[in-house]
């Protein structure tokens, strides 16, 4: 190797948000998740019409799945698979090059509707597809074999996506497809696997300081195992049969099973410090998740499929990967690994926004009033971290201390 990571980095002479792959997709990913909330309330009203690749539904489903938590993951992993093979990051116009064909799937899906529509899945199919091929090449190069896995579940997202836009082609609804119930899936076990090995890690590092008796059980004991074959079986079925009752069991028996593997990671001792106690709140919601849609397929009427999804992809996946970035961030730019008013004033309101619009499916009769209400968290979660932290992802990295 010719040059150290943060050598590489400080050689970089152009624009900051380049400097590191978590600082382009972090801050796109926000602002996609911001920018996508003010359209979607005034077309949910339907006060607003844009020439969407999709239904309203079905584009406010894929933009957050697969829009939002793309770029999520391709920020994440262009930061920690350099960890993970010792190799050097993108950075600079490569890093640009990926960041603009992101960009170039969410205006084509949101603004380019009337594109035929392999051109549409294209646009939005050639980020995903290239970057996985690059991310492919640094783990392979690095014989970093543990983590195939995560690759795989990569590679499964995109199919995910893919179906999507196959299902839009035909004429169906693709929000309650397919292709949605499998990028969903995808997304939750990730948490699953990659949130079990790191909130009861970060967890234990910060007992450890705080001097506790108390540590949580190390990861990826049997008991782990089991209760992610069990959540992987779970959401197999899941995607092929979605009303089943035998899905609805499994789904219950996973969220039991999830339940009790996050209460041996010493949550409860860590409420001192919101920037690790967030982590386990956002676990939380990978069982509650499967309890809520278990309950569901047995038991419709409760919270509505909808509601009870919106656990999972509101709640699990917003809230985790929102704790990942504002962790991330802070870590990666010099700051100290501390939750500041600002940072929990967003957790919070992602919280209430999870709650809002899970409530819109209990009562019905206020569902107009709750979605706003919904809407105006989130808005508030991610514009918050826009303002919090748009200063850390977009200005020149640090100079190192001597």
């Amino acid at each position: 190797m010719t040059a150290t990571t943060a050598e590489q980095m400080r050689a970089w002479s152009g624009p900051a948000i380049l400097s590191y792959g978590f600082r382009p997709f972090f801050f796109g990913a926000a602002v996609c998740a911001l920018l996508a909330m003010l359209l979607w309330v005034p077309m949910l009203s339907g006060h607003l019409m844009l020439p969407i690749a999709f239904d309203p539904v079905s584009w406010h489903a894929h933009e957050f799945l697969f829009g939002y938590l793309g770029a999520v993951f391709a920020g994440f992993l262009l930061t920690a698979v350099p960890n993970w093979t010792g190799r050097l990051p993108i950075v600079g116009w490569r890093l640009g090059f990926f960041a603009g064909l992101w960009l170039l799937g969410r205006l084509t899906v949101t603004f380019a509707g009337d594109l035929p529509v392999w051109v549409i899945a294209a646009a939005d199919l050639v980020f995903p597809v290239v970057f996985a091929l690059a991310i492919s090449r640094e783990i392979v190069a690095g014989k970093n074999w543990r983590n195939l896995i995560v690759l795989a579940m990569l590679g499964v997202f995109i199919i995910g996506n893919a179906m999507f836009h196959w299902e839009a082609a035909q004429g169906d609804y693709p929000a309650r497809g397919y292709g949605l119930r499998l990028g969903l899936g995808v997304g939750v076990m990730m948490i699953a696997v990659i949130g079990g090995r790191v909130v009861p890690s970060f967890t234990r590092n910060w007992l450890v300081k705080q001097r506790s008796a108390s540590l949580p059980v190390p990861p990826m004991q049997k008991f782990d195992k089991a209760a992610l074959i069990a959540l992987f079986v779970a959401l197999v079925l899941w995607v092929a049969l979605p009303l089943d009752a035998l899905t609805g069991v499994l789904l219950g028996l996973a969220g039991v099973l999830h339940m009790v593997r996050l209460s041996r990671w010493a949550g409860h001792r860590t409420l001192a410090e919101p920037l690790v106690t967030v982590l386990h709140v956002s676990y939380a919601f990978v069982p509650l998740g499967a309890l809520a849609i278990g309950a569901e397929i047995l038991m419709p009427g409760g919270l509505g499929m909808a509601g009870a999804q919106h656990f999972w992809m509101a709640g699990a996946i917003g809230l985790m990967t929102l704790a990942v970035m504002t962790r991330a961030t802070l870590g990666h730019t010099g700051q100290a690994l501390t939750a500041g008013a600002g940072t929990v004033a967003i957790y919070l309101a992602l919280i209430l926004s999870v709650f809002a619009r899970v409530a819109a499916g209990i009562w019905p009769d206020l569902a107009g009033a709750l979605h706003m209400l919904a809407g105006l968290f989130w808005v508030l979660s991610f514009g918050g971290f826009a303002v919090v932290y748009g200063a850390l992802l977009l200005r020149p990295p640090a100079a190192k201390r001597v």
